[in-house]
C-alpha cells in the first residue's frame, strides 16, 4: 500500500490554470458586473427619498418589497433551474435586471418605483441559486471552495471601486447624476449577458444524461429534498449563519452604530470601507490556510470571529459620540469581514457537493431561501430592541447566536460525507481513504 501524504495547499496559479475555461471566463466579469452594483448600493436610500421625493414610510415599504419579493421567487426558481437550466435562469435574470434599472432610473411616480423594486427582488431571488448551480456545474468539486472564494473577493473589489466612484459622481443639486448610476449600473450587465449568450451558449447547467442511462432521475419536491440527509441541518446551518451575518451587517450594525454608539455617517463609511479592504486582502490567504480542512470547523471558527466582532460594536454603545466608538464600529467591521472570508468560500461549497446533479437548482433555492427569510426578520427585530434601548439584548443574542451555530455546525458534521467537508481523499490501492 502506498503512503499517503498531506497535500501542500495549491497556488493561486494552478487553480486558474486547472479551472475550466468556462469558468475563467465567469470569473473574468465578475468586477465589471458589481462594479455597477457598488455605484448605486449606498444611494438608494438618497435617491427615492431626497431625489424623487418618497416619504421615508414608502422608502422603507419599497426596500421590504424586494426581498419579501425575492423569497415568494425563490422556490419556483430553483425548480425552473433544475428543469430549463441555470445557464438560461441567469440570462433571464440579468435581462430583468437591467429593465428594473432602467425603471428606477425614470421612476417619477411610486407604481414605477414599486415595479421597478419587484423587479428586482425576483432577479435577486431567482438569480442566485442560479449563479451557484452553474458554478458548480461547470467548477469540478475540487476547485469550488476557492472559485467561491476568488469570486467574492472580485465581488467585493468591485462593490468597493463602484461606491468610490459613485460618492465621486453623485450630487443631491443634480438628479441626472443619480439616473447616471442607474443606467451605468444597468450597462454593467451586458458583458455577462453576452457571455451567456455566446461563448457559453453550449452550457447547459442541467445535468447531462448519456444513452445508456435510464433517464433522467424523477423530480422531487421541496419537503421531499428536505428529507434527504443533512439538508434540514444544512439548511438550519445557512439561516443561523445568516441572521448573525449578513442580515445584521446590513441593517442592524447601522442602527447601533447610528442611535447607541451616535458615529457619524462619514464613520459608518469608514467601517464599511475597511470591510471590503480586510475581505480584498485577505481572502486569497485565507483560502490556502482553509483549503482540505473541514468546513464545519471552518464555519465554528467563523461563528467565533464574528461573536468577537459584536463585542466590538456593543463597546462602541460604552463610547457614544467619540472617535473612539467610530474606531470600535470600524474594528468590528473589520474583524466581521475576516468571519466573511472563512464564511463564503465554505457554505456554497456545502451545498452544492452535497446536492445530486439533478437537484442543484433546489438545494441552492432552499439555501437562498433561508438567506433571505433572515434577512427579512433581522431588521425588524434589530429595529425594535435597539429602538426601545435594548441595545444590550441586541448584541447578547447576537453572540447566542454566533453560538448557536457551533452547535448546528457539530451536529451537521458527522452527517457529511468526507469530501463534502472539504476532506481532501487519497485513492490507495482500491481503498479509498481520507487524507486529513
Amino acid at each position: 500500500m502506498s503512503d499517503t501524504t498531506v497535500p501542500s495547499p495549491p497556488s493561486m496559479s494552478s487553480f486558474w490554470r486547472d479551472l475550466p475555461r468556462a469558468g475563467r471566463l465567469m470569473l473574468s466579469i465578475v468586477v465589471v458586473q458589481f462594479l455597477g452594483t457598488g455605484l448605486v448600493l449606498p444611494f438608494l436610500v438618497v435617491y427615492l427619498h431626497e431625489i424623487r421625493g418618497f416619504s421615508l414610510g414608502d422608502v422603507g415599504f419599497l426596500i421590504g418589497l424586494g426581498p419579501l419579493v425575492g423569497l415568494l421567487a425563490v422556490g419556483p426558481g430553483g425548480t425552473i433551474i433544475d428543469t430549463c437550466g441555470a445557464r438560461v435562469v441567469m440570462l433571464a435574470t440579468m435581462c430583468l435586471e437591467v429593465v428594473a434599472d432602467l425603471a428606477l432610473t425614470f421612476a417619477s411616480t411610486l407604481p414605477i418605483a414599486v415595479v421597478a423594486v419587484a423587479l428586482q427582488g425576483i432577479a435577486f431571488g431567482v438569480e442566485w441559486p442560479a449563479v451557484q448551480s452553474l458554478i458548480a456545474a461547470i467548477v469540478p468539486s475540487e476547485l469550488r471552495q476557492r472559485y467561491f472564494g476568488v469570486n467574492f473577493t472580485l465581488l467585493n473589489l468591485g462593490i468597493g471601486l463602484g461606491g468610490v466612484l459613485g460618492g465621486i459622481v453623485v450630487d443631491v443639486h443634480h438628479p441626472i447624476t443619480f439616473q447616471a448610476i442607474y443606467v451605468a449600473d444597468a450597462v454593467s450587465f451586458l458583458p455577462a449577458i453576452y457571455l451567456l449568450s455566446v461563448p457559453l451558449r453550449h452550457v447547459a447547467g442541467t445535468p447531462v444524461h448519456h444513452d445508456d442511462d435510464d433517464g433522467p432521475p424523477p423530480a422531487e419536491t421541496y419537503l421531499q429534498v428536505m428529507r434527504r440527509p443533512g439538508v434540514r441541518l444544512m439548511m438550519l446551518l445557512s439561516f443561523v449563519s445568516s441572521y448573525v451575518g449578513y442580515s445584521q451587517l446590513n441593517s442592524g450594525t447601522q442602527a447601533f452604530a447610528r442611535e447607541i454608539g451616535r458615529i457619524s455617517t462619514q464613520g459608518l463609511g469608514l467601517a464599511y470601507a475597511c470591510n471590503t479592504l480586510v475581505i480584498v486582502l485577505l481572502q486569497l490567504v485565507v483560502l490556502r490556510r482553509i483549503e482540505g480542512r473541514r468546513r464545519t470547523r471552518v464555519i465554528m471558527v467563523m461563528s467565533l470571529v464574528w461573536s468577537l466582532a459584536w463585542l466590538l460594536l456593543g463597546s462602541s454603545g460604552l463610547l457614544p459620540g467619540t472617535f473612539g466608538a467610530t474606531v470600535l464600529v470600524a474594528a468590528c467591521a473589520s474583524v466581521f469581514a475576516l468571519g466573511e472570508t472563512l464564511m463564503q468560500p465554505t457554505i456554497p461549497a456545502l451545498v452544492n457537493d452535497l446536492a445530486p446533479d439533478h437537484l442543484r437548482g433546489r438545494y441552492n433555492a432552499l439555501s437562498t431561501a433561508t438567506f433571505s427569510f433572515a434577512a427579512v426578520i433581522a431588521p425588524m427585530i434589530a429595529g425594535w430592541l435597539i429602538g426601545h434601548g435594548a441595545g444590550s439584548l441586541y448584541i447578547a443574542q447576537l453572540v447566542i447566536g454566533c453560538g448557536a451555530v457551533v452547535v448546528v455546525a457539530g451536529f451537521l458534521e458527522p452527517r457529511l460525507p468526507a469530501g463534502v467537508n472539504g476532506i481532501p481523499v487519497a485513492r490507495v490501492d482500491d481503498d479509498v481513504v481520507s487524507v486529513r
